[in-house]
């Protein structure tokens, strides 16, 4: 696959394909980062912030694309993005305006694969989970339950774990270890 540029858009948060996010544009180098996206120089690509390190994101990253706007009660605009492609970030550099543009390679999503058996639980926490927290479920027109991959990658965009600790499951080649995972998690806060 050829690499691409993209701008980063870095925040302490996971998005991965599929999944979407809504994010405040506060700083003069966000708008800077939406303005070039929108007028074409640039596709965008969505990084979980690393502090300490030469890149200012992890290596994992995702393209997205922007499918909402919003003004948001200060004034400020609110974008809402979706994630459509794996990237790998090979290299970044911050432009003079703040911006982050980085070379990335596309790498494989997850495949649709469907849910079968106890991993069932799964996809209905998931479910509850939005029923709890509408406002993530109102981001989605339509929820792919019955696809373990889709379920995988909206458990580890919520779940409350360090952003590292995310990355080792995000960077595995399918959702198999990532359904375990959260299997595990699900059995062991039932049989407390």
């Amino acid at each position: 696959m050829r690499t691409k540029e993209v701008a980063l858009f870095i925040q302490d948060a996971v998005l991965l394909p599929g999944g979407r996010l809504e994010i405040s544009v506060v700083t003069p180098s966000d708008l800077c980062v939406v303005a070039d996206v929108l007028k074409g120089y640039y596709e965008l690509a969505f990084a979980p912030l690393k502090v300490n390190s030469d890149l200012p994101c992890y290596i994992a990253a995702t393209q997205c694309n922007i499918i909402d706007f919003n003004q948001l009660d200060n004034g400020c605009l609110s974008i809402i993005i979706e994630g459509s492609q794996r990237l790998k970030i090979l290299s970044a550099a911050k432009k003079r305006n703040g911006c982050w543009i980085a070379r990335a390679l596309p790498c494989p999503n997850w495949t649709q694969e469907p849910i079968v058996g106890e991993f069932e639980i799964i996809s209905a926490a998931l479910e509850q989970f939005y029923q709890v927290n509408p406002n993530l479920l109102e981001l989605y027109s339509q929820t792919h339950l019955e696809d373990a991959a889709w379920v995988s990658q909206r458990w580890l965009e919520v779940l409350p774990m360090y952003n590292r600790d995310k990355l080792i499951l995000v960077e595995q080649p399918n959702c198999h270890k990532t359904m375990d995972f959260v299997l595990h998690l699900l059995k062991s806060y039932v049989d407390v």
